[in-house]
């Protein structure tokens, strides 16, 4: 064989994408690179001596997927074959008359002379191809150790091709079973914004995987007050998710218990710390404010997370950082602090989350405080203007750089 026809299979191999196309590739080029009549492959994969499987046969008038179709491949017990299988070394026999009364017969039926070429796993041979001819000294001794290198280098290919194939099959999987999280954590947040007279509100939310932590939420306390949430558990991903679902569970329980922010933050802290092991190390950051728009009053208590911002109309900004305290299930005994701040027309109130903030450009520079604050400070007309101009100065700031942590907008605007 010259250097024209190894170069044209390995080019015809090279192309195959399934791992059985690419065995059928590979058979019809084996008389050309191993010499005899045919072949068999063998498999010991879960067995013991001295029995094996036929997984396939040039004989064979239809072809069977070993991978797909694994309760179709004959089951053989003992005999010739399985002494040469189990011998866990190649070997040509030359002249032979395998009998009539050979487990394997109906295989290699007429047989003079073969080849076993066994493909090793972890040290073992747990497959081997058995090449057969129907004349004596079928084959060349001086092949056996180049014909060995090759059907080991194609048989780890093969197993590689099956392994992505497995895998492309396994992240296919998960990434469906995302997405369903994902969907159901959506279903958690808000279906619609609230009316609330008076308030204009947008919001904005993106995670960086299917499923996230971040979390916020309007509840209606009646006598026209509203809770106002916003939230962040550490991490991404399913766990964070899961930890927002028992969250968002605790909350619609319990917010029309306490009309003081700080003791509903107290008790959510309490509960959480209470199975802190169940979550793996994970904590929440909060802010949840009451807002009674009688008064225009918004009281607050805060979990360790990013102060919210308060704009005004002459575009100065303050932040509401009198109630800071830790972050929820981090110390079961915290006591959380309350404070109380006014909200006049024209004012927006921002709540977000740090993965605004923390956001990097493809150099690694964080999207930062400074560059938010630019763009709550701009002459915008309402609070979706104020979200969609954070969300797109973040999109062009990072460039493409794959997001790394969920991002949260919510803005209320006093009209």
């Amino acid at each position: 064989m010259d250097v024209d026809q190894v170069l044209d299979i390995m080019r015809e191999m090279s192309l195959q994408t399934d791992p059985q196309r690419m065995v059928n590739v590979f058979r019809r080029h084996t008389s050309t690179l191993f010499g005899g009549d045919g072949s068999i492959s063998l498999s010991r994969r879960g067995l013991t001596f001295p029995d094996f499987r036929i997984t396939r046969s040039t004989r064979w008038a239809e072809e069977i997927n070993p991978w797909k179709e694994p309760d179709r491949l004959p089951l053989v017990h003992g005999g010739l074959i399985a002494d040469l299988f189990y011998s866990d070394t190649a070997q040509i026999l030359n002249d032979i008359d395998i009998p009539t009364i050979d487990p394997a017969f109906p295989f290699v039926e007429g047989t003079r002379s073969l080849m076993t070429l066994p493909l090793y796993d972890a040290g073992t041979a747990l497959n081997m191809v058995v090449r057969i001819a129907n004349e004596p000294n079928g084959f060349d001794a001086n092949r056996l150790a180049d014909a060995i290198l090759v059907a080991n280098m194609f048989g780890k290919a093969t197993n590689h091709l099956l392994t992505a194939r497995r895998l492309e099959a396994a992240y296919a999987e998960l990434d469906h079973e995302m997405k369903r999280v994902s969907a159901l954590q959506r279903a958690l947040l808000p279906a619609r914004l609230p009316t609330i007279p008076g308030v204009d509100i947008a919001a904005s939310y993106r995670t960086a995987a299917r499923a996230g932590g971040d979390y916020y939420d309007f509840f209606n306390l009646g006598d026209g007050r509203w809770g106002l949430l916003i939230a962040d558990v550490s991490g991404h991903g399913v766990a964070a998710a899961v930890v927002m679902a028992v969250l968002r569970t605790m909350l619609h329980g319990q917010c029309h218990r306490h009309d003081a922010p700080c003791e509903l933050l107290s008790s959510l802290n309490g509960q959480l710390a209470d199975h802190a092991d169940r979550y793996d190390g994970l904590f929440v950051t909060a802010f949840y404010g009451i807002f009674d728009p009688r008064d225009g009053t918004v009281c607050y208590s805060c979990a360790g997370h990013n102060p919210p911002l308060l704009v005004c109309p002459d575009q100065t900004v303050r932040e509401l950082d009198q109630a800071q305290s830790l972050p929820l299930a981090v110390q079961g005994s915290c006591k959380y602090e309350q404070a109380e701040a006014s909200i006049h027309g024209g004012q927006t109130l921002l709540l977000y989350t740090d993965g605004v903030t923390d956001a990097a450009n493809p150099s690694g520079e964080m999207y930062g405080r400074d560059r938010l604050l630019s763009c709550v400070r701009e002459d915008v007309p309402n609070a979706q203007h104020i979200v969609d101009c954070v969300t797109h100065k973040l999109l062009a700031f990072t460039d493409g750089r794959p997001q790394e942590d969920d991002q949260t907008l919510v803005a209320l605007r006093i009209i």
